[in-house]
């Protein structure tokens, strides 16, 4: 079976400037992405949609796919949907699985859960919605782009998803545990 793991990363967050590139830890926020992708026991291969060069050099060096994504899908207005069927248009697979890396703390067992389940319903979305997959069948024939699917519970997807620095530092606090002195 194959599975394409993707990251869709655009520069142009309006809430928090660069998220993508920003550390978590010791990594920036799509490198522990890809790592989260690549410790699947499905994915086969990784993909990075992005209409920026920096986020493709940024990741050029850390064995994936990087796939230029048009101007058109790159909107702030365009949903998900588009954007993988973009991906399974230019690198075919059985399934499609995409984590959102926007929830950090995100468990790389929460993929494998979203790709069992899509493949016995043909799509899973977890809830919190760090991870939706898809059969390239499910993906190909959908209907309405902004209805979301029937969810999953996993509490492993993590609490917070990241769109301001508040939530960084959220995020950051809950890994990190106490920093003397900022309590």
């Amino acid at each position: 079976m194959e599975v394409v793991g993707s990251i869709i990363a655009r520069l142009g967050s309006k809430r928090l400037p660069y998220k993508n590139l920003l550390p978590f830890g010791n990594k920036t926020m799509l490198e522990l992405g890809i790592q989260k992708l690549k410790a699947s026991k499905y994915v086969t291969k990784v993909v990075i949609s992005t209409e920026s060069e920096l986020i493709a050099r940024t990741v050029a060096d850390f064995d994936v796919i990087v796939l230029k994504r048009p101007e058109s899908l790159a909107q702030d207005n365009v949903p998900s949907i588009p954007v993988f069927q973009h991906i399974l248009q230019h690198y075919p697979a059985d399934i499609h699985v995409n984590l959102n890396i926007n929830f950090a703390l995100c468990e790389p067992a929460v993929i494998d859960r979203a790709v069992e389940i899509a493949q016995q319903n043909g799509e899973a979305l977890s809830k919190p919605y760090a991870v939706w997959a898809q059969t390239s069948h499910r993906l190909f024939h959908y209907g309405d782009f902004w209805a979301l699917p029937p969810t999953f519970d996993d509490a492993r997807a993590g609490a917070i998803d990241i769109h301001t620095e508040t939530d960084l530092l959220n995020s950051l606090r809950i890994a990190q545990g106490p920093l003397p002195g900022w309590e």
